[in-house]
């Protein structure tokens, strides 16, 4: 937005255009993983506890300017998810900040966030897990005693590919990764 705003300030139009597509382009990408998440799991999140994996925009910060995590989250509670959120940094206080400010949700769908200590508490009883950050630690948990605890079937949506999708598959995991194909799709729409 910063090289919009700078391109308009000097008159380069065509540019400051070029940077603002480059904008609404990451906006559908968030959207576009949250909806997989959505249709994914049979057209309807309402009720169905997702563990979100992340908070921060990148791993090794607190920052949460510009997170994905927040429109992704945005998307999943208005249909009703229940979110269990874990971040290593982030603080309960600013997830709720951040949902108050870049989201237009009643206090019912706020309501439906618990914030937690842990990945595996996040994933306990979940239906899906989501990965919003790319935590190092996120590639170390127990994901056959996760699956263990887990709703099934048992979805991971690995929105940074940092997971060994094809370890989760031998657990039992139905796995989604960004910009992948499932090895065995035959049904190519969850991927419009």
């Amino acid at each position: 937005m910063n090289l919009v705003y700078l391109c308009e300030s000097f008159g380069l139009d065509e540019v400051a255009e070029y940077w603002d597509q480059v904008v609404k382009m990451n906006d559908y990408q968030k959207k576009r993983f949250a909806m997989r998440i959505i249709k994914s799991m049979f057209n309807t999140v309402s009720g169905k506890k997702i563990a979100l994996l992340g908070w921060a925009f990148k791993k090794d910060t607190g920052d949460t300017r510009e997170t994905a995590a927040v429109f992704v989250a945005n998307h999943l509670l208005e249909d009703n998810a229940d979110l269990a959120v874990y971040d290593p940094k982030v603080e309960e206080k600013q997830i709720m900040s951040d949902l108050d400010y870049y989201t237009n949700l009643e206090k019912k769908q706020v309501d439906l966030v618990s914030v937690v200590g842990s990945a595996e508490e996040a994933c306990k009883g979940a239906h899906a897990i989501a990965v919003v950050t790319e935590w190092d630690e996120f590639k170390d948990l127990d994901f056959a005693a996760i699956y263990e605890n887990m709703e099934k079937p048992a979805f991971v949506f690995d929105g940074r590919n940092i997971l060994d999708h094809d370890a989760l598959r031998e657990i039992g995991f139905e796995v989604y990764a960004i910009g992948k194909s499932l090895p065995d799709a035959k049904d190519m729409s969850i991927f419009e």
